[in-house]
């Protein structure tokens, strides 16, 4: 019995001081499914969850700007945030006028050549959907909602689609303005979009919002995860219907401050 409860314990220490703040550094390499190579560095991140609590949120500011330095150290091409950058609703200002402008001033320091682009997500759009966006523009981070974005030296789109369970996702809008056969990164908060996204052959989606579960177990995966895709779809790379999606166990925390078996992350995708 005594075991038991030292187990227990080591696994509470575990899951809620250690993993949660043990951020994994993903890298593969890989091309678009045209099989052309682009030399190309992308690095995905998701679910920030922004807080000024730093034990039951995990990502403080200066938590964040030490992740941010690490995804800067290997000068990616182009950073895609796909969502869900803030934690709860009321926090005290401490360098900024607003929280979303704090917010923004801290992803202001990613650093790519060609770009940081963002969807939010839907605690975005809970706390302010149109001064979220107004404020990560002003600090040069471009927020494409049901929109496409033209790169023309490397020939490749980027596309953004909104939050489906506040109801921005507009898939068709998004992607109608992109050639069918284009090369394009597209980025989604929750993944359940990609069970209505037309196909687009030579794309690679990439999402948040599950968390890969927060708590994964052994041979089971995902206990629940916070969307109507399936749960095989908590984490890794999906394929439905010709199009490929990468899921991300995201950066911080939500509901409860803790992880097992699902280190948070973030992802340089070499294509």
């Amino acid at each position: 019995m005594r075991l038991l409860l030292i187990l227990l314990l080591l696994l509470g220490v575990w899951s809620v001081l250690i993993e949660p703040r043990w951020v994994a550094h993903r890298i593969q390499n890989t091309t678009l499914p045209d099989g052309k190579k682009r030399g190309l560095k992308i690095v995905h991140t998701a679910d920030w969850h922004i807080t000024k609590q730093p034990f039951w949120r995990v990502m403080t500011h200066k938590h964040a700007e030490d992740i941010i330095a690490d995804i800067n150290q290997v000068k990616p091409d182009i950073i895609l945030v796909t969502g869900d950058l803030i934690a709860e609703p009321r926090q005290r200002t401490s360098f900024a006028l607003s929280i979303e402008d704090e917010i923004a001033l801290t992803l202001s320091k990613l650093q790519a050549k060609k770009g940081v682009y963002a969807v939010l997500g839907n605690h975005d759009n809970w706390y302010n959907h149109q001064r979220f966006k107004k404020a990560l523009t002003k600090h040069g981070i471009h927020v494409l909602e049901n929109e496409a974005l033209y790169l023309k030296q490397e020939n490749l789109w980027i596309a953004g689609i909104g939050d489906e369970s506040t109801n921005h996702a507009d898939p068709k809008t998004a992607l109608k303005q992109m050639p069918r056969q284009a090369a394009a990164l597209i980025m989604m908060h929750d993944p359940a979009t990609l069970m209505h996204m037309p196909t687009r052959p030579n794309s690679f989606s990439f999402a948040g919002h599950t968390h890969g579960g927060q708590v994964s177990i052994p041979f089971y995966g995902a206990v629940m995860i916070p969307s109507r895709a399936p749960a095989s779809w908590a984490y890794g790379w999906v394929k439905h219907k010709h199009n490929h999606l990468y899921v991300t166990s995201g950066l911080g925390v939500s509901v409860l401050p803790l992880r097992f078996n699902m280190r948070p992350e973030w992802v340089e995708l070499n294509i």
